[in-house]
Parts: C-alpha cells; sequence; structure tokens
C-alpha cells in the first residue's frame, strides 16, 4: 500500500515547494500518474508475472476466438474443424481443453462485448507489441478457416484491432501475410524456381505469394528481403515470445508459422539465386 501513495506524497511536497498550494495540487495529480504505472510495474515484476501473462494470453485468445468465429452469423463447420485443428496441434490437457472451449463458447454468445476481455489482455501484457500481433494473427487464422474472410469477419477483426491500439494499415498486412502464409503448409508448394502457379487464384504465382508471405514487395533488393525474413523469424522466435507472455501450448502455432515464413523465404531465394 505505501508504493501506492509514494510518488503522490514526492510530488505533492515538491510541488508545494516550489509553486504554493496550486503546486501541490498539481504534484498530487502526476504523483498519482506515478503512483499507477509504478504499481503495475511492480505487479508485473513479480515471480507470478510470467504465470498471470500467459494465462491471460490463453483466455484472451480463444474468448476472442469464439467472437470472431462468429461475427457472421454462425459458427461454420470449418471454424469448428480449425479450432479442432488448434486443439490437437497444442496438445492441451484435458483442462486446458475445457477452458478453452468454456471461452469460445463464452466469446460465440449473441450480444458478447469484447471490450472487457481486450481491456484485461492489454491492461496485463502492457506495452507488448509482438504478443497483441501474435494474437491478431491466430484470430485473422480463424476467419480465415472457411476459406473465405466476409465484411462481417473483416468489420470484427477491425473492431479488435482498434481496442487493442493496432494501426489497421498494419492489420491490413497481417492479413495478406497470413492469408499467403497459409498456403506455405504442410509442403503445399513444391519448392522450386517460383514459377508455378498458386492456389491462392488465377494469374497468382508462387513466387507472387512468397512476398506476400513475407509482407514485402516484389521490388524489394536482396538485402531488404533478407532483413524482413531475419526480423519476421526474430519476431516469431519462442524466446522472443515468451518474453511477451504467450503460453507454451501457442508457441507450437507461432513455430509453424516460421516454418511457412521460411518455406516462403526459400521460393524467393530459389527464384533470386539466393543462398
Amino acid at each position: 500500500m505505501i508504493t501506492r501513495v509514494t510518488g503522490k506524497l514526492i510530488a505533492g511536497l515538491i510541488g508545494l515547494m516550489a509553486f504554493g498550494p496550486a503546486g501541490l495540487l498539481f504534484g498530487l495529480v502526476l504523483g498519482h500518474a506515478f503512483d499507477k504505472g509504478l504499481w503495475r510495474a511492480l505487479q508485473l515484476s513479480g515471480p507470478e508475472a510470467v504465470h498471470i501473462m500467459r494465462a491471460q494470453f490463453f483466455e484472451t485468445t480463444f474468448t476472442l476466438l469464439g467472437f470472431v468465429a462468429k461475427a457472421d452469423g454462425r459458427v461454420s463447420e470449418a471454424e469448428v474443424a480449425q479450432t479442432e485443428a488448434l486443439f490437437a496441434q497444442l496438445r492441451l490437457t484435458a483442462a486446458q481443453r475445457r477452458s478453452a472451449i468454456e471461452h469460445f463458447k463464452l466469446g460465440a454468445t449473441a450480444g458478447f462485448d469484447p471490450a472487457p476481455t481486450v481491456s484485461k489482455f492489454n491492461d496485463c501484457l502492457g506495452p507488448r507489441r509482438q504478443a497483441r500481433h501474435t494474437l491478431m494473427a491466430f484470430l485473422v487464422g480463424i476467419a480465415m478457416a472457411d476459406g473465405t474472410f466476409s465484411e462481417t469477419e473483416r468489420g470484427a477483426i477491425y473492431g479488435l484491432s482498434d481496442l487493442l491500439r493496432l494501426p489497421r494499415r498494419e492489420v491490413d498486412q497481417l492479413i495478406s501475410m497470413v492469408s499467403a502464409q497459409a498456403q506455405f503448409q504442410q509442403g503445399r508448394y513444391r519448392q522450386s524456381a517460383g514459377g508455378g502457379r498458386s492456389s491462392a487464384g488465377p494469374g497468382v504465382s508462387e513466387l507472387d505469394t512468397a512476398y506476400a508471405a513475407l509482407g514485402i514487395d516484389k521490388g524489394a533488393s536482396d538485402t531488404d528481403i533478407k532483413r524482413r525474413y531475419r526480423k519476421l523469424m526474430s519476431e516469431n522466435h519462442p524466446d522472443k515470445l515468451i518474453a511477451e507472455g504467450v503460453p507454451d501450448e501457442l508457441l507450437r502455432v507461432a513455430t509453424e508459422r516460421a516454418q511457412e515464413i521460411t518455406a516462403a523465404y526459400e521460393v524467393i531465394q530459389n527464384a533470386r539465386g539466393l543462398k
């Protein structure tokens, strides 16, 4: 409790000495803001901090997965299958599976308001940008599970991105990247010179999709492409994500995403003759 008044006492005293009664009031306001930040930092630096962050990440992920899946009015069979596949991939325990289903159903409830859930996530994980990006990648993936990305689903994703304080231009790029990366799953593409057609649609080459998977323009230099690849691999490195509060169970999804990024990069390497 002492730590929650320290800032007010110090700042208030300095304000009183420097500017009189008006300075006291101003100092108390500044001190209150300091105390809130200090208290939050102390809360998140204790031995239970990592456990708390991971539990919140887990809860938020499955609650919002349910919300996005229901955004177009119904949870499709493809979205149910995608969620089940996610459960299998994460190798959840029976207790974790029950918890995930419970939170998914909560998010899929008619009239569910995601704002309090996202607010708790933001408060708990603080300014961890990569954690928010990782969460958004999961959500975009479930929205695309049935092979379509409706305007209703896009609207839900945009609404969540606003709550997560992610710029929409970044979310648009993430949507493009996740869509392209998904096409490199399970060796769907041959690692050829990049001339084959992609499953993204007529006229879209494997190489075009590879550039989209890395979120970079095909006119980028070899140096920029290498830099972009290394940045994406760093962002999805398990150690980095653990520090961001991502639970161990969800690290497997990030590992798979890293494999997709590598597959796309290899296509570009082959096409450009890079080593």
